[in-house]
C-alpha cells in the first residue's frame, strides 16, 4: 500500500519544482526588470533636456516638475512599490519619450517582432535540419565537407555585419527589397492581397538575414546528433529487416536526434530577441528591438521594463515548451 502512494507522491514533485522554479524565476525578472533600467548611466528627464537636441530646455524648475509628473523624484524603494502596484493592476505605465501607454506601443510593435522572429526560426528549422540530416547521412561525402565548411565559416560573421552585408547588396546594389520599413507608406487603400505581398517584401531580406545563424547552428548540431545515431543498434536491425533508407533517416535517426535540436530551438527564440534588435535597427523594422533601442538610447525606463518584462515570459514560455516537448519525444524523460 505504501509502494501505490509513493508512485503518484514521487510524480507530483517534479510538477511542484517546476512550480516554484518558475515562481522564483519570475519574481528575479521582475526585480532585475526595475533595477537594471535604472542601473545605466543617466536618466530619462536628463536624456530628454541633453544641450544641443531639439527638446532641451533650460529651465531646472521645467525639469523637477516633469521629474514629480513621471514619477521619479521619489527614493529607489518608493519607485519600485508603485512599479509593483502598477503590474498588478495589470499597467505598465506611460511612456516618457513618446507620451503614449507602453502597452499600446508594445501592441502596436509586438506583431511586426513575432512575424520576423517565427519567420526566420521557421526558415532556419526547415533547412537547418533537412540539411544536417542529408549532410550527416552521407557525411565524408564532396557535398558534406563543403556545406560543411562553408556554413561554418558563415557563422563566424556578426549578424550587425551580415545585416549590413545584406541591406548594401539586395537593396542598394540590385533593389530587389526595400531600404527599410515594414511596409510602403500609404497603401492601405490597396487590397489585402497587395498589402500581403508588400509585407513580405520589407519581411524577406530580415527574416533571411536573421535565419542565417540560427540555420548553421541547427545544421550543425543535427549532424552531430544524427553521425551519433548512425552506428545505434536498431539501425542496423532495421537495414537487416529491409526498411529502406529513407524510412530509417526520417522516421527513427532522424526522430532520435531531434532532442538537442528542440533544446537549441528554445535557446534560439531567446536569442532571437537580441538578434533581432541589430536586425531591426539595421533594417529599420518596426518591431520590438527597434522600440527597446530607441528607449535605451532616450533612457525611457517604463518602455524598456515593458518590453523586458514581456519577453521575460517569452523565455519562460519556450522553456515550459521545451519540458513538455522533451516528454513527447523521449517518454523515458520525467514530467
Amino acid at each position: 500500500m505504501v509502494e501505490d502512494d509513493e508512485g503518484p507522491r514521487a510524480a507530483r514533485r517534479p510538477r511542484r519544482h517546476r512550480v516554484v522554479t518558475y515562481l522564483v524565476t519570475l519574481f528575479l525578472l521582475v526585480n532585475l526588470n526595475f533595477f537594471l533600467p535604472r542601473a545605466l548611466p543617466g536618466d530619462p528627464i536628463e536624456s530628454m533636456f541633453l544641450a544641443g537636441s531639439p527638446t532641451f530646455v533650460n529651465d531646472d524648475e521645467k525639469r523637477a516638475e516633469l521629474t514629480r509628473y513621471y514619477e521619479l523624484d521619489g527614493s529607489l524603494v518608493e519607485q519600485y512599490g508603485r512599479y509593483v502596484g502598477s503590474l498588478v493592476r495589470g499597467d505598465l505605465g506611460v511612456s516618457i519619450r513618446q507620451n503614449s501607454r507602453v502597452s499600446d506601443l508594445v501592441a502596436a510593435r509586438l506583431p511586426w517582432t513575432v512575424l520576423l522572429v517565427m519567420t526566420s526560426l521557421t526558415f532556419a528549422s526547415a533547412l537547418g535540419l533537412v540539411l544536417g540530416v542529408h549532410s550527416a547521412w552521407r557525411r565524408g561525402g564532396v557535398v558534406d565537407r563543403r556545406l560543411f565548411a562553408f556554413l561554418l565559416a558563415v557563422s563566424n560573421f556578426p549578424i550587425y555585419l551580415l545585416a549590413s552585408f545584406g541591406l548594401l547588396i539586395f537593396s542598394v546594389k540590385l533593389g530587389w527589397v526595400p531600404l527599410s520599413g515594414g511596409r510602403t507608406p500609404f497603401l492601405s487603400a490597396s487590397g489585402p492581397l497587395d498589402q500581403v505581398l508588400d509585407i513580405a517584401h520589407h519581411l524577406v531580406a530580415p527574416a533571411l538575414v536573421m535565419a542565417i545563424p540560427f540555420l548553421v547552428h541547427q545544421y550543425l548540431v543535427m549532424r552531430a546528433s544524427m553521425v551519433s545515431e548512425l552506428g545505434s543498434d536498431y539501425l542496423l536491425i532495421g537495414r537487416a529487416k529491409g526498411l529502406s533508407d529513407r524510412r530509417l533517416k526520417y522516421r527513427y535517426v532522424a526522430r532520435n536526434a531531434l532532442l538537442p535540436v528542440v533544446t537549441l530551438q528554445a535557446l534560439q527564440l531567446r536569442i532571437a530577441v537580441g538578434t533581432g534588435v541589430f536586425v531591426e535597427e539595421v533594417f529599420a523594422y518596426p518591431g520590438l528591438g527597434r522600440l527597446v533601442a530607441e528607449a535605451v538610447a532616450g533612457r525611457d525606463y517604463p518602455v524598456m521594463q515593458g518590453v523586458f518584462l514581456l519577453l521575460s515570459f517569452v523565455v519562460l514560455t519556450a522553456n515550459l515548451l521545451v519540458d513538455l516537448a522533451y516528454k513527447r519525444l523521449d517518454p523515458r524523460t520525467t514530467a
